[in-house]
């Protein structure tokens, strides 16, 4: 008999969602959005699965990584419509959260617990360069080189240097997909899968894939829903705590990146470690990707500041990041060892952040 949690759970967050904004905020409804965004998101992991399932892989990693930065958009242009000039670094505190959220704690829990379960993993070395190769690109042109150009004051771009910007992201995350899903498919396949991709479980209906898919999205809306009700709360503590603000961009990078990191570390613990990693690279690509050409045409449109580039002690964590990782990812196996590595620089990026 199946489990009746995952579908009673979604419309329940929404319905949590929806009282938190029309009911002022107190301590015993904080408690039940935490509670709502916790069974969000194992909701959101459980239907993802039964979606993944039926379409098969790399599909199935797709659709929880586009949804919720889809999602994830919408929320970062309503905080910036809302908050002004003063959120004109929210979507790149965000998106660089995102990126060392990832490629180090995402990756770095993946590794180090499968590692942990057994001992040495496998995965498609030409897949997972694909995709790190896209996201280094990616990240220099959105969050690096707005700090070195002279045509704007700041870490900004101009209006045309932000449309190139926007187009390029949309580009190389557009061509990833078309690899990921069709030219070279196998690419990103566990190795031991290409051969009988359908050596698994009965998948399930075609009927039971869209309920899933409807829930998913309705989990997915009140995990990010739910994260922009406790943000206020988050950037009030940030304040007392006398933390830099772009501790908030990290908060809601974490809340929002559950779904994912949950769902990564349980196919890492599988053995799975294929499918984490495209979930892992297909969100960050997906993260800036999407992300930066709308903040983008948000900011041209509704002439918003925008302030992309980066700090020097941010490029020095991204730079590290990305040649670490091209090591990590360079042999087709992983260890323990590797997932170390990537949870200290996932403790520095945070330390770093409180203590700038």
């Amino acid at each position: 008999m199946p489990a009746v949690w995952p579908l009673l759970v979604p419309p329940g967050a929404c319905a949590v969602l929806l009282a938190a904004f029309m009911l002022p905020m107190s301590g015993v409804l904080t408690v039940v959005c935490v509670a709502g965004l916790i069974g969000a998101v194992l909701a959101a992991v459980h239907h993802a699965e039964v979606v993944a399932h039926r379409v098969g892989e790399p599909f199935g990693t797709l659709v929880l990584a586009v949804a919720i930065t889809i999602i994830e958009v919408a929320l970062m242009v309503s905080l910036m419509l809302t908050g002004g000039p003063d959120k004109a670094a929210l979507p790149r505190d965000t998106v660089f959260s995102a990126v060392m959220i990832i490629c180090n704690g995402v990756v770095g829990l993946c590794l180090l617990a499968g590692g942990i379960r057994h001992r040495e993993q496998s995965f498609r070395i030409e897949g997972a360069s694909s995709g790190l190769a896209a996201l280094v690109a990616l990240s220099t042109l959105s969050l690096v080189l707005p700090s070195f150009t002279t045509s704007s004051p700041g870490a900004t771009y101009t209006t045309m240097q932000l449309a190139f910007a926007a187009v390029a992201s949309l580009v190389l995350w557009a061509v990833f997909v078309f690899v990921q899903t069709v030219r070279h498919r196998d690419y990103f396949l566990p190795a031991q899968d290409i051969a009988n991709e359908d050596a698994h479980a009965v998948p399930p209906t075609p009927r039971q894939a869209w309920i899933s898919f409807s829930l998913l999205m309705l989990a997915l809306v009140a995990v990010v829903g739910l994260a922009k009700v406790l943000s206020p709360g988050i950037e009030s503590a940030v304040a007392a705590a006398g933390a830099p603000k772009a501790v908030i961009g990290i908060a809601i990078a974490l809340l929002v990146l559950l779904p994912e990191t949950w769902a990564a570390v349980r196919a890492a613990r599988a053995d799975r470690l294929q499918t984490s990693l495209n979930l892992a690279l297909g969100s960050a690509l997906a993260s800036i990707g999407l992300t930066i050409p709308a903040v983008a045409a948000a900011s041209v449109v509704l002439d918003m500041p925008l302030e992309l580039g980066l700090a020097p002690k941010d490029m020095v964590l991204l730079a590290l990041t990305f040649l670490v990782g091209t090591i990590t990812l360079g042999t087709g196996r992983t260890n323990v060892m590797q997932g170390a590595v990537h949870l200290v620089l996932f403790a520095a990026f945070l330390f770093l952040a409180l203590a700038p």
